[in-house]
């Protein structure tokens, strides 16, 4: 069975900085796309930055576009998002995801980000 987790989550100041590292236990066939989502309070979850199993294709948000990097390990399934210049509107729960092609999405149960000072 296949089991998603995601660490590095905290508090941090406005201008900081957070690395977020996602791995998953387990064999997942057919992954089409990598990436992280958030869910700030009282708003739905959206999508941060994913990548492309096949080509390694990135797209970001346009809120984080410049600030944050989604990156592969070396590791197979292994994900990160650094997270730079962190502000109060990146305050949010952030989930891994992975998406295949024959089974439902993988999701881990995600990380907080508090961003304040």
């Amino acid at each position: 069975q296949v089991q998603v987790v995601e660490s590095g989550g905290g508090l941090v100041q406005p201008g900081g900085s957070l690395r977020l590292s996602c791995t998953a236990s387990g064999i997942i066939f057919s992954i089409r796309t990598m990436g992280w989502y958030r869910q700030a309070p009282g708003k739905e979850r959206e999508l941060v930055a994913i990548i492309s199993s096949g080509t390694n294709q990135i797209t970001y948000a346009d809120s984080v576009k410049g600030r944050f990097t989604i990156s592969r390990g070396s590791t197979k399934n292994t994900l990160y998002l650094q997270m730079n210049s962190l502000n109060t509107e990146d305050t949010a729960v952030y989930y891994c995801n992975y998406r295949t092609t024959y089974s439902p999405d993988y999701w881990g149960k995600g990380t907080l980000v508090t961003v304040s000072s």
